[in-house]
């Protein structure tokens, strides 16, 4: 298994990952310019009210991270005692990549104080950030487990939003008690598709603070047998649920009167979806994952960490499966006003020149993709700014108007 595989098991068992990037210089080798490293964040948000020891300054329990090393064998995972921030620096462990066959597990002390508030910045808002110092170019990019969207009930609404949901990058999941509504003919686009009660598929499912959670149920019995285990379990990031104001508030009010806390049931997203004057099951469908974007990309709530980076986890896929393939890969480090992708977003260039994912088309992808096929077998990087500004740029079409700086490296 390669480097994005473990980076994948490791974000499959809902760990959290922010993997930092040094270059030494703007081009240059693998082996002696560049290195990369995978700091393990622990479960950022555990509940409401607690957090990793980086955003909280302090380890949990007794000063002791359990830190994730990556090996040939799989992970195992390492405890260090007394691994907490004091007097502007951190004393952790971190998984070393470094382009070498093994990735070990070694020791590194962080003392740049603007290194450690970056690398916070960056776990808390869940946006990748590039640093400049002098020649040196550190880029930190923070990983999440998969964003999983769980569908409870299969009717015809779960239909356009489980397609439109996973063709966004979720991972979906439709949950119904009726086979003739729970089966992957009906539901190819979904991940995964459970017919059972839903008190026992949720259970089965395992729920986790990045779950995006849709009540759409044939009723209010179903509706209250589903909010009655999630407002049981630790809250997850969103929770919307379809209904008439009339029959969400008789479920609401049975809830409250059942002790349940008042101010999360007063967090659920209902009536679902964003005002858009919806009425057709793909519009309201449209209107729900709407919801989920704006929920995810705006809201500033720190509640939950949210991942805000412009990756699309299929391309990560292919790097972990296609260990034996020549290629190269672009990454978008930094953006500057408009621009066709965000920073993090990633490119596979194939030695034909083919790609997988993109950064964005055009004149712009077209001038990478020829330095990132020149790259493949050197064992080297590149970085390259690509200016869609000013009187060339609209002469070739580049309508953005921003910049972009991507890191183009040899896939070894």
């Amino acid at each position: 298994m390669n480097f994005y595989g473990k980076l994948l098991k490791a974000l499959d068992n809902n760990e959290n990952k922010l993997v930092i990037t040094t270059l030494g210089k703007t081009a240059g080798t693998l082996n002696s310019d560049f290195d990369r490293n995978v700091l393990n964040t622990a479960d950022m948000f555990t509940d409401r009210n607690t957090k990793s020891s980086l955003t909280n300054h302090e380890s949990p329990g007794n000063g002791i991270t359990y830190i994730n090393r990556i090996t040939d064998n799989g992970v195992d995972n390492n405890r260090v005692d007394n691994n907490r921030v004091d007097n502007n620096r951190i004393d952790n462990n971190v998984i070393t990549d470094n382009r070498k066959k093994d990735i070990e597990l070694i020791d590194t002390t962080l003392t740049d104080m603007d290194f450690i508030n970056s690398a916070k910045e960056v776990l808390k808002s869940g946006k990748p950030k590039v640093m400049k110092e002098g020649e040196k170019t550190i880029f930190m990019e923070p990983f999440y487990p998969r964003e999983r969207l769980i569908i409870l009930g299969g009717g015809h609404i779960a239909l356009p939003l489980a397609e439109f949901s996973a063709k966004t990058g979720y991972s979906v999941t439709v949950v119904d008690d009726r086979p003739s509504f729970a089966n992957k003919a009906r539901f190819p686009y979904a991940e995964n598709v459970i017919c059972e009660s839903f008190g026992k598929a949720l259970e089965q499912l395992k729920l986790t603070a990045y779950d995006y959670l849709v009540v759409i149920t044939r009723g209010h019995r179903h509706d209250t047998e589903c909010l009655r285990y999630i407002l049981r379990q630790p809250e997850t990031i969103y929770l919307g649920m379809i209904g008439s104001r009339r029959r969400v508030g008789v479920v609401l009010d049975m809830l409250k009167e059942e002790g349940f806390d008042k101010e999360r049931i007063n967090r659920i997203c209902t009536p679902i979806g964003l005002s858009i004057g919806a009425v057709t099951p793909e519009e309201i469908s449209i209107s729900i994952l709407a919801q989920l974007i704006s929920r995810k990309r705006l809201d500033r709530n720190e509640t939950f960490t949210v991942n805000r980076s412009d990756l699309d986890l299929k391309v990560l896929e292919l790097l972990a499966s296609e260990e034996d393939i020549p290629k190269s890969i672009v990454t978008v480090i930094d953006t500057k006003g408009s621009t066709p992708r965000g920073v993090g977003a990633k490119m596979i260039v194939y030695e034909t020149g083919q790609i997988a994912g993109s950064i964005g088309g055009g004149c712009s992808e077209a001038q990478v993709i020829h330095n990132a096929v020149g790259i493949i077998g050197s064992k080297s990087f590149l970085l390259q700014t690509i200016d869609m500004t000013g009187e060339t740029a609209e002469s070739e079409g580049m309508v953005c108007g921003g910049i972009m700086e991507v890191l183009i490296e040899d896939c070894i």
